[in-house]
């Protein structure tokens, strides 16, 4: 395979890796029964973790700063919150809000929330004001827990929460509260619902996607049984929020299915890395993309060496990066995969083959699609149309009884993520919106996110929703928000096409500050054109292709901007701008 990933992948770079594999093949055996569970089989995330504790329960399960939990403390400790949890009404199929940041109370709460046949809801601690109040209300839930961390989000809200019960609150009330693993944890099925994951999905405010219990069963299985292979002396460093499917569903069942320990970190520090990763002597961490660039550009180190980790397993490391990656920090195996929070579809690179995101067992085709709609093209017979071998074309995954879309819990934007009758009449295949590139013997590489939504700093941004934190303002009266390819970084940044209002000039000081009062730092665009007028399709559209092609060239129509940090705000756009921003040199905090 090239460097750059573009050519397909061999029968012979999958062979040559497989008698590495050897040593995990009695683990690989024993989570492969976890494909084969069906959606009304007793099977859960409380009951995977519980089975575990009492196995091995001497073993360290947890570690934190210092802290160290044995799967049989973390499971007395889970059981205690969830009698207080009941004992506050929570039963089988309701919905518990989590807002926390990374810490072992935070773990505590959505396994206890679990193992009583709840749902966990997995909020987004960055959101604030009226995001953060669209997304609790799609909960629904019937009481929201709370870390004090989070005061300035729960404060942004317009109105108050009716049932919030203070994190703290709910640790000291289970001091004293029964240690008995409940009943329900051994009475919930696998198509249930575990989590709702918010995702920006492609247009509009944040959707709730559904992870049932049988999806993240077939992660412990399919992802971290037969991909990562973790052992039972394995440590998996995390600093991945646990709002994130990356660090809930990969990197907990990898380490609950080998009875491993999760070494939990607070949040991600590019100068603090490595120095966690040898304090929890780590032997593999968890990451996005953006995080491996990060690390690169810092300069070399002895501590670039002084770890033990041996794998690296998560999703976005672009192939011109990988081999440097490995060679740097002396990593045997990385194992990139590829999926989404709505997603019935997973490709894991389990035969260590470099640049790919892996072989993907389950029916997926690679589609031509409209570079102007984002959808999948139809020929003349309304029939789909797949792309070649080494082709880079749309990933739409198909619907099946084993296999199903759980959707998101508005309906209306389930259907939409739907291609009916794509093939044949009556087939239903999920339309992922990202473009792949077909490498052969079911293997793909991640190329580009299509729509509304781009991807930054490991996180979806839905343009609409940043148009509306910028039409706030009373100095814009049009904004048009699309991503833009910044050479070096990972993703699309945020830049914005606008209009002033009459009268109004454009102080880039102000506008930031009004936008980063209402969206997580990630979201606020790097680039703003200021414009006399914003084209539009004869469907009112605006034309996104066109702004996406022009980007930020200083050639452009209107002046552009670029956003120098949050006390500076928006300055003059300068030749150097994107090297800072690939660099980490800019935008400021």
């Amino acid at each position: 395979m090239s460097s750059d990933g573009r050519s397909t992948v061999s029968l012979f770079s999958l062979a040559r890796n497989l008698p590495a594999m050897a040593l995990d093949v009695p683990a690989m055996l024993r989570n492969a029964a976890g494909m084969l569970v069906g959606p009304d089989d007793t099977s859960s995330v409380g009951l995977y973790f519980q089975r575990a504790a009492h196995r091995h329960p001497d073993r360290t399960f947890l570690r934190f700063e210092g802290a160290a939990y044995t799967y049989g403390e973390a499971n007395a400790e889970v059981n205690r919150y969830a009698a207080v949890l009941a004992e506050r009404g929570v039963r089988r199929g309701n919905v518990v809000g989590v807002l926390m940041t990374n810490r072992p109370e935070t773990l505590f709460v959505i396994l206890a929330s679990v193992k009583l046949g709840a749902t966990a809801g997995l909020l987004n601690h960055h959101q604030r004001g009226q995001v953060l109040a669209h997304s609790f209300g799609l909960l629904n839930s019937v009481l929201d827990v709370v870390g004090e961390e989070c005061a300035a989000a729960l404060d942004s809200l317009a109105e108050p929460l009716p049932n919030v019960l203070s994190a703290n609150d709910l640790h000291d009330a289970a001091r004293h509260a029964d240690a008995t693993d409940p009943q329900a944890c051994a009475e919930v099925t696998a198509k249930e619902r575990a989590f709702l994951i918010f995702t920006s999905g492609t247009t509009g405010l944040p959707k709730a996607s559904v992870m049932t219990h049988l999806r993240w069963t077939k992660s412990l299985a399919g992802i971290a049984g037969l991909g990562i292979r973790l052992r039972g002396n394995d440590t998996l460093y995390c600093c991945l929020p646990l709002y994130h499917n990356n660090a809930i569903t990969v990197a907990l069942s990898a380490v609950i299915g080998a009875g491993g320990t999760l070494a939990l970190g607070r949040q991600f520090s590019v100068s603090r890395f490595w120095d966690e990763v040898i304090r929890e002597q780590a032997t593999g961490f968890i990451y996005i993309g953006e995080l491996c660039r990060y690390l690169l550009n810092q300069p070399a180190t002895p501590t670039d060496r002084q770890h033990r980790v041996r794998l690296a397993v998560g999703n976005g490391l672009r192939p011109e990066l990988w081999d440097e990656f490995k060679t740097r920090f002396g990593i045997n195996r990385i194992v990139e995969f590829y999926s989404a929070s709505e997603a019935n579809i997973a490709f894991i690179n389990a035969f260590s083959v470099d640049r790919t995101a892996g072989f993907g067992p389950l029916p997926y085709a690679v589609v031509e699609y409209d570079d102007e709609t984002g959808k999948a093209k139809r020929d003349k017979d309304g029939r789909l149309r797949r792309v070649g071998t080494g082709e880079v074309g749309l990933l739409l995954s198909k619907v099946t009884d084993r296999s199903p879309f759980d959707g998101y819990t508005d309906r209306d934007a389930s259907e939409a993520k739907l291609v009916r009758d794509g093939f044949a009449q009556g087939d239903v295949w999920f339309d992922t919106g990202d473009l792949v590139r077909d490498q052969g013997w079911h293997h793909i590489a991640f190329v580009d996110r299509l729509g509304d939504t781009f991807r930054w700093k490991g996180e979806n941004v839905a343009t609409t929703e940043v148009e509306g934190a910028l039409t706030r303002s009373h100095a814009l009266s049009q904004a048009v928000v699309y991503g833009v390819d910044v050479p070096g970084a990972d993703g699309k940044a945020g830049m914005a096409a606008v209009t002033l209002a009459p009268d109004a000039e454009f102080d880039g000081k102000a506008i930031a500050g009004e936008v980063y009062q209402q969206l997580p730092g990630y979201a606020v665009p790097l680039f703003i054109r200021v414009v006399k007028e914003l084209e539009q399709t004869s469907t009112f559209k605006s034309r996104k292709v066109e702004l996406r092609k022009q980007g930020y060239a200083a050639d452009g129509d209107g002046n552009l901007y670029v956003l120098a940090g949050r006390s500076d705000g928006y300055v003059p756009a300068y030749d150097d701008y994107a090297a800072d921003v690939a660099a980490g040199r800019a935008p400021k905090n």
